[in-house]
């Protein structure tokens, strides 16, 4: 596979039309267009990007959030769906990589999943969040460890996560050990809460993201949604609603493997596209002085076991 190593790359900081599946598609479709006018090779959007993040988990009691449960459902994006595929050809007609962050319907169930799909438009990886975080539990399910992979494509080794799992060590060095050398991370945006967890805001999330790039030795592409004034009118139906839910929220950020900012940020409520141009040999340097998975490492002393095994709810046999 030849590999191309100096490209230009885009990270989305937009927001949603919430609730939305056609119109998110089509401005997924719109996005995937300019950012391949502007010259990039690779785009990446955030996490539930379509049909947006369920904020409301956040708002109120679950009775309450269920108002919205079955427009989220029916709105959610189906792999495979004619939605789906309309993107695959947006990738392909643009000849640029797309890294989606989306709401992904299985049937009954819900899944905050990403998929790497590439300039010809095809799938290479469809992956879910291993461990929805805190109130995400009461409508998303997990994914599993197939869900811990780089993929080799011509770009070089791509590899995606969704917001908190940045935080999950030994789910990073499980994508540090595959040699990663593009990183995706899908963030919802940082409006929930705002002032009163320092845990969720975008200043302590933006530094995750900037220590994973230096962790890793790794291009750090951060896409980042944002919260829009008709998401605020739709689920804050209270002032204690409007205390919590603020809009913008956007902490779009791309870094180089030695931790570098290479794009300027944009207002946290101004909707665009981060770009950058990167160049794979710049993490040869990063390496050479300290590789946590190769000369800097002490297997004898700490290894990591990662189980890649695809679950199944059901193993189906014929018996003769």
């Amino acid at each position: 596979m030849s590999i191309t190593t100096i490209y230009r790359v885009a990270a989305v900081q937009a927001a949603p039309i919430f609730l939305n599946l056609e119109a998110t598609v089509a401005k997924t479709i719109s996005l995937i267009e300019s950012a391949a006018n502007y010259g990039a090779k690779l785009i990446a959007f955030p996490e539930t990007w379509i049909p947006g993040y369920p904020w409301f988990i956040w708002l109120d009691s679950p009775l309450w959030g269920m108002q919205f449960l079955k427009q989220y459902h029916n709105n959610s994006l189906v792999i495979n769906s004619q939605q789906y595929q309309r993107i695959e050809q947006a990738a392909a007609d643009n000849n640029i990589m797309v890294v989606l962050g989306f709401s992904e319907k299985d049937n009954g169930s819900l899944y905050i999943s990403q998929s790497i799909i590439d300039q010809t438009g095809q799938t290479l990886l469809t992956r879910r969040k291993l461990k929805p975080t805190h109130v995400e539990r009461a409508i998303f399910g997990e994914g599993d460890g197939s869900s811990l992979n780089v993929i080799e494509t011509t770009l070089g080794k791509v590899g995606a996560l969704n917001c908190w799992e940045h935080i999950q060590p030994l789910s990073k060095y499980a994508m540090f050990s595959q040699n990663e050398q593009i990183h995706i991370g899908s963030w919802p945006s940082f409006s929930i809460y705002k002032g009163h967890v320092h845990a969720l805001s975008g200043e302590m999330n933006t530094a995750i993201s900037n220590v994973y790039a230096l962790e890793g030795q790794c291009f750090f592409i951060g896409a980042c949604a944002l919260v829009s004034q008709e998401m605020v009118d739709m689920m804050c139906q209270t002032e204690a609603h409007k205390s919590l839910l603020v809009t913008g929220g956007g902490y779009a950020c791309i870094y180089g493997p030695d931790g570098k900012q290479l794009a300027k940020p944009l207002p946290p409520n101004e909707e665009g596209v981060l770009y950058a141009d990167i160049d794979l040999s710049a993490i040869t340097l990063a390496k050479a002085i300290a590789d946590p998975v190769g000369h800097y490492s002490r297997p004898d002393v700490t290894c990591l076991l990662l189980d890649k095994t695809r679950r199944q709810p059901a193993i189906i046999k014929e018996i003769e």
